[in-house]
């Protein structure tokens, strides 16, 4: 999770409300973590990053199928949640993912991206990055705000065609914590993501699960006929070149 302006998508200010509101609620813990461990299917024995992971549950809940997790996070608070959560055993570092991600090339199988790409302005440098770190045939998974979603909070007149900010107050407990999200079109997100080298195999707009429905019956209708968030799975291919650009 990143932070694009002082004092908005501060997760520092706000972690362990964070932490209580979505360990187990309907949209995070009952239809987007299920859905992007869905789309990462049998990940035992895969070197995985986790980027954005938080405070961990989906870092968790990979290692428990069997995969070497690394999670990186740009709020310490949220790691200090994570590292009670996981244990020493699990490589937790604070990254930014708009710096260069201190890895080597090849380094991981799967990247996961969970709800973290709506927080950057600029993709392009990120996913580079995420590219870098890939072996070759390595997927990134990836979750983001979905753009009709977006729009519908947007001003009206609003372009959907336009990179854009957009900033809302979410109260989590009673913590008012401001969040700035970015808004792209769905042709922006991918083309920004094959022009990074990445093949796109699948888009998902997944249903509620079953035990979502089963869980939260007064909840679950609006989620299940409106966008909320949109889901990829990647694959990365040869790196672009110079040429590629020109």
């Amino acid at each position: 999770m990143t932070a694009d302006e002082p004092g908005a998508n501060d997760y520092d200010a706000f972690a362990e409300a964070y932490a209580a509101e979505t360990e187990d609620n309907l949209v995070n813990a009952h239809y987007e973590r299920p859905a992007v461990l869905d789309l990462a299917g049998d990940v035992a024995g895969r070197r995985i990053l986790d980027a954005g992971c938080g405070t961990g549950p989906l870092t968790a809940a990979l290692r428990d199928r069997g995969a070497t997790v690394t999670g990186i996070d740009a709020s310490a608070e949220m790691l200090a949640l994570a590292r009670q959560r996981l244990g020493a055993e699990v490589d937790l570092r604070v990254v930014d993912l708009r710096d260069p991600l201190p890895f080597a090339d090849s380094a991981f199988d799967d990247v996961v991206a969970s709800l973290v790409l709506h927080y950057l302005e600029d993709w392009a440098p990120t996913l580079a990055e995420l590219h870098r770190v890939l072996a070759h045939g390595g997927r990134l998974i990836a979750s983001v705000e979905h753009p009709f979603q977006s729009q519908a909070q947007a001003s009206p007149g609003a372009d959907y065609f336009a990179v854009r900010p957009w900033s809302f107050v979410w109260d989590l407990g009673g913590h008012r914590a401001h969040m700035r999200f970015w808004h792209r079109p769905l042709a922006a997100m991918t083309d920004v993501f094959t022009s990074a080298g990445f093949r796109i195999t699948a888009i998902r707009e997944p249903q509620p699960t079953a035990e979502a429905r089963r869980r939260f019956p007064d909840q679950v209708e609006a989620l299940a006929t409106s966008p909320c968030f949109l889901f990829f799975e990647l694959e990365a291919g040869d790196a672009p070149t110079e040429a590629d650009s020109t």
